[in-house]
């Protein structure tokens, strides 16, 4: 076993680990206690995740972050959690509205998520019309009726399904374990990146609503899923899904952005909500708001 630690004061705008994992922005993390996603902090629990057969344990103690890995997983954590990310320069360039400033000032230290994306694109799918515990549910189900079983320091971890894993599954499987309506889009969307129809990770190297108009080639996926994916997973940090939680936002404190479209109504929102680090403010409003009742 690798360890090692890294200060939370050396990151700028620091780290809420609990905030960044348990936002609704990702659902290839675990908790040590099997609470995520009840919205009850556990403090000193750890979580984990596979990414290309390693196990990746992290908790937050002590004013440090703790990794545990079956490999050097510093680069890998930085990654995924996107520890190099200035904080600080995100937050102050942010636009002068009274909402989103609240969001930052609740929320210090949630930072934007680097998944995997084939993951990140299932788990979107998943998400149509369900709480954000339901999906981490089905997510994990997948993971351990697909995924490779991994043994790491006394413990069997499963990681989430390789394209070709899940394309073995049938619809019939898939709506047996609670997926619904939704067991076909995954079936059909993990036959065209096992086939190499398609490739989300394509998307990186477009423009930004053109790779959003991209990714809705993948069965199941509409503006807002693929914004998502784009999001929390390719880098696009313009990316503002609209979901019930923005719409919302949008018909409370934003009306003017409402546009007629979802592409008009996106892209007025991301100049409201300041352009290049959109993406980081409507994470932190769908936080504050889903999270406020």
């Amino acid at each position: 076993m690798e360890t090692g630690t890294i200060p939370l004061a050396d990151l700028s705008g620091g780290l809420d680990l609990y905030r960044t994992l348990e936002s609704g922005q990702s659902y290839l993390w675990r908790r040590s206690d099997g609470e995520m996603y009840t919205d009850t902090p556990a403090p000193d629990a750890w979580y984990h995740t596979v990414v290309d057969r390693e196990i990746v344990r992290v908790r937050t103690q002590n004013g440090r972050l703790e990794w545990e890995s079956s490999t050097d997983a510093e680069p890998i954590v930085r990654r995924l959690l996107r520890l190099n990310d200035d904080l600080e320069t995100i937050v102050a360039a942010a636009p002068d509205d009274p909402l989103l400033a609240e969001a930052y000032e609740a929320h210090r230290g949630m930072r934007l998520v680097d998944d995997p994306p084939f993951g990140c694109l299932i788990s979107f799918i998943c998400s149509a019309q369900m709480r954000v515990g339901r999906i981490h549910t089905m997510v994990s189900t997948l993971a351990r009726e697909y995924g490779d079983p991994i043994a790491f320091d006394g413990e069997t971890y499963h990681a989430f399904p390789t394209p070709e894993q899940l394309a073995t599954a049938t619809e019939a499987e898939l709506r047996e374990l609670g997926l619904g309506y939704r067991a076909p889009y995954v079936v059909r969307t993990a036959e065209m990146v096992a086939s190499g129809e398609a490739d989300p990770a394509e998307a990186r190297n477009l423009e930004y609503e053109a790779a959003r108009e991209s990714l809705t080639r993948f069965v199941g996926v509409g503006d807002k899923v693929a914004d998502c994916v784009l999001l929390f997973s390719l880098g696009f940090d313009e990316a503002v899904p609209l979901d019930t939680w923005l719409k919302s936002a949008i018909e409370d404190y934003y009306p003017d952005c409402d546009r007629g479209s979802y592409a008009a109504t996106s892209r007025a929102l991301r100049e409201r909500l300041g352009g290049k680090y959109a993406g980081y403010a409507q994470t932190y409003i769908f936080h504050h708001l889903r999270t406020a009742e």
